[in-house]
């Protein structure tokens, strides 16, 4: 899956392909943590924009270390104006994005969608997709609620993805408090 996007509708929403993570040397350089497939493919979506969208950042790949690519920005000439970048999110448009293989999504294609129940109860709106290193986590915020739930991106929750219809079918795993059963436990042993 590919990173988060941002936009209100699907010809806005932008994805997210990395990040300036500083300068590299004194002549302009800087340091990208690229999140594409192949990290040097970053450079091949034409210019990317900054978060807000305001700037605009021409990529040329030159190389590449265990921290990251070693790019040229253009109009960046020395180590202050590349330092100045460091942070920096780099985005595209979704639509200069390849469509992903079968059961494969986008991250910013998810967003959005309404969570049901293959019964059709409705669970909520997706409103993130987390990754703590483990594997893609929906986020679902339950209508009038303040407080999310989290679902594993696996195939035994998430059943169906249908984006024509933005929804999102889902079965949710039974829950189980841990603390609960500690305590039943220790109530027992006594």
């Amino acid at each position: 899956m590919t990173q988060n996007g941002a936009g209100e509708n699907g010809s806005e929403r932008r994805v997210l392909l990395g990040h300036i993570a500083g300068a590299h040397g004194i002549k302009g350089a800087v340091l990208v943590r690229s999140y594409t497939a192949e990290p040097e493919a970053i450079a091949d979506y034409g210019p990317l924009e900054a978060e807000d969208g305001a700037a605009h950042f021409d990529l040329t790949v030159e190389g590449a270390t265990a921290k990251g690519l070693i790019c040229r920005v253009a109009g960046v000439a020395d180590r202050n104006a590349a330092e100045r970048l460091k942070g920096t999110a780099l985005y595209v448009a979704r639509a200069k994005l390849p469509e992903p293989d079968e059961g494969e999504y986008y991250h910013t294609d998810l967003i959005g969608l309404s969570a049901v129940t293959e019964d059709g109860a409705r669970l909520g709106l997706v409103t993130s997709v987390l990754n703590y290193g483990a594997g893609d986590i929906l986020e679902v915020r339950p209508e009038g609620a303040t407080r999310t739930v989290l679902y594993p991106m696996t195939e035994a929750v998430v059943r169906r993805v249908d984006l024509a219809r933005s929804v999102i079918v889902l079965a949710p795993p039974d829950e189980v408090d841990a603390g609960d059963q500690a305590a039943a436990a220790a109530e027992d042993g006594e």
